[in-house]
C-alpha cells in the first residue's frame, strides 16, 4: 500500500468525514440532527474528490522517495527479478547461476591477459624517431638505463631505435623522417633476408609497446637487443652481388 493509502486509512476514521472536505463541501453534510433520523451518508465520487485533495496536500508527502530513488528501486526489483528468471532456467538454481558467472568472468580475464588492449592498425602509427636525431650508440645507452631499472616498455622502444638507427648508419637503410617499425623491418628484411622474421617480430613489439597500449617484457626486450648484437655482425645480401653471379650461373648451365 503507498504512503498516501497508508494516510487515508487512518486520517479518515480519526478525523471523519468532515475534515476532508472543503468548505464549499459542507453543503453535502449538515450536523446530526438526533438520534431518531438516519444518518446522512456522503455520496462516493464528492468523497472521493474530497480525500484525493486532502491526501494532495504537501504534508502527506514530505517522507516520499524522490524521483531518482524511486528508478533506483525500480531498476533493482527489474534486476532482481531477471536473476531469479536466469537461476530458475539455470540448473542447479542460483548456485549454477554463479558458477556461470564467474565462468564467464575467468574467460575475459584470460583474454585480456593474453591479448591485452587492442591495439591500433600499423597503418595509424607514428614516426619511429622524433625530431632529435641520435645516433645508435646514444639509443643503445638509454635502452639499457631503461632495462637496468626494469622499465621494459621504455627499454624496447629504445633497443628498436638503436637496432633501425644502426642499420641507416651502415646504408643498409635509407635515412628517411616518418619511418614507421613495420615499414623498416619489411625494407630491412630485403637487406638481410635471414633475419627478416626476427625483424618482424621486433618491429611487432615496438607496436605492440608505442601503439597498443600493452606492456613489454624482459624477455622481449633482450629479444631486440640479441637481434640488435646479431645485426652489427651480419653482412648484407645485396642485389649486386646475386646479379653478379647470374651469367656465370647460366653459362654453367649452358655448358
Amino acid at each position: 500500500m503507498s504512503r498516501a493509502g497508508e494516510l487515508l486509512t487512518t486520517a479518515l476514521p480519526r478525523a471523519g468525514i468532515r475534515t476532508l472536505l472543503s468548505a464549499g463541501d459542507t453543503s453535502l453534510l449538515s450536523p446530526a440532527r438526533s438520534a431518531d433520523e438516519p444518518p446522512l451518508t456522503v455520496p462516493r465520487d464528492p468523497a472521493r474528490e474530497a480525500a484525493r485533495r486532502e491526501l494532495s496536500k504537501r504534508m502527506y508527502h514530505e517522507n516520499d522517495p524522490s524521483l531518482f530513488q524511486r528508478v533506483l528501486d525500480a531498476f533493482w526489483d527489474w534486476l532482481g527479478k531477471l536473476l531469479n528468471a536466469a537461476s530458475d532456467a539455470t540448473p542447479g538454481g542460483t548456485l549454477g547461476l554463479l558458477v556461470v558467472v564467474l565462468a564467464v568472468v575467468a574467460v575475459l580475464a584470460a583474454l585480456w591477459w593474453r591479448l591485452g588492449t587492442p591495439r591500433r592498425q600499423p597503418s595509424s602509427s607514428a614516426a619511429l624517431f622524433d625530431d632529435r636525431p641520435r645516433s645508435a650508440a646514444d639509443h643503445r645507452a638509454a635502452a639499457e638505463a631503461h632495462a637496468a631499472q626494469g622499465h621494459w616498455s621504455h627499454a624496447v622502444q629504445e633497443r628498436m631505435r638503436a637496432l633501425v638507427r644502426a642499420l641507416e648508419e651502415r646504408a643498409l637503410l635509407d635515412v628517411r623522417p616518418g619511418r614507421t617499425a613495420d615499414e623498416a623491418a619489411a625494407e630491412a628484411g630485403r637487406a638481410l633476408p635471414a633475419h627478416t622474421d626476427r625483424l618482424r617480430t621486433a618491429a611487432r613489439d615496438f607496436d605492440d609497446v608505442t601503439y597498443g597500449g600493452r606492456s613489454a617484457t624482459e624477455q622481449s626486450y633482450h629479444r631486440i637487443a640479441e637481434l640488435d648484437r646479431d645485426l652489427e655482425h651480419t653482412k648484407p645480401q645485396l642485389a649486386t652481388s646475386s646479379a653478379a653471379t647470374a651469367p656465370h650461373t647460366r653459362q654453367g648451365a649452358a655448358e
